[in-house]
C-alpha cells in the first residue's frame, strides 16, 4: 500500500545483488485472487485521500496496539499462501522479507503451519508499531528505532534488533541535482527559502492548499508534492508564489535544495529528508499510522509538530535558518541510520542453508 513499502523493497533487493544474491520482489496483493489486492488498493487510496475518517476507523478497529481484542488481517492474508509458498519453492528462496503489515502476517502463519521453509525476516518500516505487523511465527523483526525494538520485543518472544531506516545511497552523497533545483527556486521565487510539502505518492494532504498560501504569504517558496494526484496537482498550480513540479525522479538534488520538509505522514519521504539532511516538521498529520508515526518521530527528537499555523511559521522560520538549532537537528536524524539490513538478512539466510 503505497510507495513507501515498493521503495524499501527495490532498495533491499539493490543491496542484495550487489551483495552477489538473487532478489526476487513480491507484491502481495497482486498474489491475492480474483483482483482483491487491486479492489483493497482502490479502497485505501480513495479513503486515505478523501474519506480520512474512514481510514481512521479502520486503524482503531484493526491497527491500533493495545489489549483489547481486535480482528486480525490473517484471513486476508492467507488467500494468498498457497501462491507465496509455490513461488518461494520455484525460486529456491533461501530467506522471505516482508516490508508490508500482510505479509508479514501471512509469512508468520506459514512458519507456523510449516508450509514455508524459508526463514521469515520482516523489516518493520514504520515508527509506529502497529498490530498487524506483529506474528511470533516469523523468525526475524529489524526496526527503525531502539523504541520499536522494545515495543516489538514486549508483544512477542522472537528475535528483534535494531538496524534503522534503509534509504538509496544518493541520500547520503552531496546530489548532482541540486544545483539545478536551486536555480529554479531563484527564478520562481528568489529570496525565499524553500520548503518542500509532501503529500506522498497518492497525493493525500489536509488543507493543503490553505498551508501552500500560508507560507507563501509569509515570504517562503512552497514547493508542493503531490505524487501522482493529478487534480490536487492542477489545483495547487494555481495557487499564487507556488511551485508545483511533475513526478519527481529526482528525489535527492530537490531534498539537498530545500531547506525544510513539511512531512504529514512520517513515511518514506520524511526517512528521505532525515538521510540527506533535511530538517522535518510535522503539519496536519493523516490519520492513524501518520499520526501516530509523527508523534513517535517527534519523541525521538528527529522532528517537531506544528499545532497551527503559528507554530508551524515559526518552526520553519527557526529551521530554514542556518545555525546550531538546524544542524542539532539535521545530525540527531542521521543518527538513525545505523545497521544494514540486508547483512543481517543474509545471516539468517545463511544459517538456514546449512
Amino acid at each position: 500500500m503505497g510507495a513507501g513499502h515498493d521503495t524499501v523493497a527495490r532498495e533491499l533487493a539493490r543491496r542484495a545483488r550487489r551483495q552477489g544474491h538473487h532478489a526476487h520482489i513480491v507484491d502481495l496483493l497482486k498474489l491475492l485472487p480474483g483482483g482483491l489486492g487491486t479492489g483493497l488498493r482502490l479502497f485505501y487510496q480513495a479513503s486515505v485521500r478523501h474519506f480520512p475518517w474512514a481510514y481512521a476507523g479502520l486503524y482503531e478497529a484493526f491497527l491500533r496496539p493495545g489489549t483489547q481484542h481486535r480482528p486480525s488481517g490473517l484471513p486476508l492474508a492467507r488467500l494468498a499462501g498457497g501462491r507465496l509458498t509455490a513461488l518461494a519453492e520455484r525460486t529456491g528462496t533461501d530467506v522471505v522479507v516482508p516490508v508490508f503489515h500482510l505479509a508479514a502476517q501471512l509469512t508468520g502463519h506459514l512458519r507456523d503451519q510449516g508450509r514455508l521453509r524459508s526463514p521469515s525476516a520482516v523489516f518493520l518500516i514504520d515508527f509506529a508499531v502497529h498490530r498487524q505487523w506483529l506474528h511470533p511465527g516469523n523468525d526475524l523483526y529489524l526496526c527503525l528505532t531502539d523504541e520499536a525494538t522494545r515495543e516489538v520485543s514486549r508483544s512477542i518472544t522472537v528475535p528483534v534488533e535494531t538496524t534503522g531506516p534503509v534509504v538509496a545511497p544518493e541520500f547520503f552523497a552531496p546530489a548532482a541535482g541540486a544545483p539545478a533545483w536551486r536555480q529554479r527556486f531563484a527564478a520562481h521565487g528568489p529570496g525565499r527559502p524553500p520548503v518542500l510539502l509532501s503529500a506522498g505518492a497518492w497525493g493525500a494532504a489536509s488543507e493543503l492548499g490553505g498551508t501552500a498560501r500560508l507560507l507563501a504569504a509569509a515570504g517562503l517558496l512552497p514547493i508542493v508534492l503531490c505524487g501522482g494526484n493529478e487534480r490536487l496537482r492542477a489545483r495547487m498550480g494555481g495557487i499564487p508564489g507556488v511551485l508545483v513540479p511533475d513526478w519527481v525522479t529526482d528525489m535527492p538534488g530537490l531534498l539537498r535544495a530545500a531547506r525544510v520538509l513539511v512531512d504529514n505522514a512520517a513515511g518514506q519521504t520524511a526517512v528521505q529528508a532525515l538521510a540527506s539532511g533535511l530538517p522535518v516538521v510535522s503539519y496536519r498529520p493523516l490519520p492513524g499510522h501518520g499520526a501516530d508515526g509523527v508523534r513517535r518521530m517527534e519523541a525521538l527528537g528527529v522532528s517537531e509538530t506544528a499545532a497551527d499555523g503559528t507554530a508551524l511559521l515559526e518552526a520553519l522560520g527557526r529551521l530554514s535558518t542556518d545555525g546550531a538549532e538546524r544542524e542539532r537537528r539535521i545530525a540527531r536524524g542521521r543518527e538513525l541510520f545505523r545497521g544494514d539490513v540486508m547483512a543481517r538478512v543474509a545471516a539468517l539466510a545463511a544459517l538456514s542453508t546449512r
